[in-house]
């Protein structure tokens, strides 16, 4: 019941800030979910005895989704002066051994695994509009429910049991026919000009892409021997847990938008 209230009261504000308000707001969403996520990533590196520069790091990951999701800032610039920065801190502060590569790639890593993909989403909802940007949220809802309801009907193979023991192969190959199905249903009316082999393409890429970016989040937790990435959001876990289909599809969808259809 938890789990379906705060379904209940996040959902409209997502989609109420994406559809009523300028794109701004869309982009304020995205850094705020950017903040709370990264910190919840932190709190895996740190579990994993991985020692990351939280302000640098995370001050990197919010430049990053504002550079690309307002194109105000340059994103090459932000890119290389946080590189540039976090192997400084390495140099000024680590010992030599094995945790220094570890470190710093753990360091890196959430500017392009966080930072980029939410600054994605924002951007879809600039260039592409209100509609562009809630058919990739409702590919992702509508794909991930048909894993579930379709593991639970027909699920017998384990698609990654040392990963999520709950997910199968059936359920994954529901999710991913029916996001595709969802997705050319969505795009054939708001992109007319795009071709139908694209379209299958791209929505096939969303539906597949989710999956693993859930597998992958569900890798860190697993490897930090944590259930959830947070308790922020009561029967949800953390934001982390509810983006991180969207970290992997949104990439591949801002492409798309941007530069083929």
């Amino acid at each position: 019941m938890t789990r379906v209230l705060s379904a209940l009261v996040l959902l409209p504000v997502v989609v109420g800030a994406v559809w009523f308000l300028p794109p701004v707001a869309t982009l304020g969403l995205a850094l705020g979910a950017a903040a709370l996520a990264f910190l919840e990533y932190a709190a895996i590196a740190a579990a994993l005895d991985t020692h990351i520069p939280r302000i640098v790091s995370g001050a990197a990951v919010l430049a990053a989704c504002t550079a690309l999701g307002s194109g105000s800032v340059p994103l090459d610039v932000v890119l290389l002066t946080a590189v540039i920065t976090i192997g400084a801190l390495a140099v000024g502060g680590a010992q030599p051994g094995p945790a220094a590569l570890r470190n710093v790639a753990a360091a890196v890593l959430p500017i392009v695994y966080i930072g980029l993909p939410l600054g994605a989403l924002a951007a879809v909802r600039a260039l592409g509009g209100r509609e562009a940007l809630l058919l990739l949220l409702a590919t992702i809802v509508i794909s991930d429910s048909a894993q579930y309801y379709t593991g639970r009907a027909l699920g017998r193979r384990a698609l990654a049991p040392a990963i999520s023991p709950k997910k199968t192969v059936e359920g994954a190959v529901g999710g991913l026919i029916i996001g595709t199905l969802a997705f050319i249903a969505g795009a054939r009316l708001m992109f007319p000009a795009a071709s139908l082999l694209l379209t299958v393409l791209v929505g096939a890429s969303i539906a597949a892409l989710g999956i693993v970016g859930d597998l992958f989040e569900s890798l860190l937790k697993r490897s930090a021997g944590v259930k959830d990435s947070g308790s922020i959001i009561p029967g949800h876990g953390g934001v982390l847990d509810r983006i991180d289909s969207w970290l992997f599809a949104a990439p591949v969808y801002y492409v798309f938008i941007r530069y083929m259809q």
